[in-house]
């Protein structure tokens, strides 16, 4: 009977819905990711592989400016280490704008196309296509951010997959903070 129970268990949390964006509407503080990402913003993180052991971590250092127009200019170098070797810094320009009062679209190198996100309440769902150093098999992979911000609104916490062909093949925690916000 417990067995009987415990499979219950693991395949109704198979089949339940994922969580969508909407589904924060309401929470505070609110985020909006062009005011949150205005001025300096810095991060940690950890990447894990798919089975959730760690591999490396990361530090990016943001800059994010407000344009005439309302769209947000964010300067970011992403420092990543593992094994023990020197970093490898990335530059990445990001130039996002609102599309409607939830959704928002973003441009960089190396993104494919457009990254597209929704902000409900203090949760933000976003997702692109990024193109890596070539060399790999992993020449293009996809990226799924969930952000959500904390009561005090300084920190914001990303939870993120990086997937091939819909494989997970690495996660990663990350939280940012403020260090000199925006106007």
């Amino acid at each position: 009977m417990r067995r009987t129970l415990v499979l219950i268990a693991v395949l109704l949390v198979g089949c339940s819905t994922p969580l969508r964006p909407p589904a924060f509407e309401g929470t505070t503080p609110v985020l909006d990711p062009i005011q949150w990402f205005a001025g300096r913003t810095v991060s940690f993180g950890v990447f894990e592989d798919g089975s959730g052991a760690p591999t490396s971590h990361f530090e990016t250092d943001s800059d994010g400016k407000i344009e005439p127009d309302g769209s947000l200019t964010l300067a970011q170098t992403v420092r990543l280490h593992g094994d023990g070797a020197d970093a490898s810094v990335y530059q990445r320009t990001w130039h996002m704008h609102r599309v409607d009062a939830h959704r928002y679209e973003a441009t960089a190198e190396p993104v494919e196309g457009v990254a597209v996100g929704e902000a409900y309440g203090r949760a933000f769902h976003w997702s692109y296509t990024i193109r890596l150093p070539p060399g790999g098999w992993l020449h293009t992979v996809a990226f799924e951010h969930w952000m959500y911000l904390s009561d005090d609104g300084n920190t914001l916490v990303n939870r993120f997959v990086v997937r091939k062909l819909g494989i997970i093949v690495a996660r990663a925690t990350e939280t940012f903070v403020h260090t000199h916000p925006g106007p």
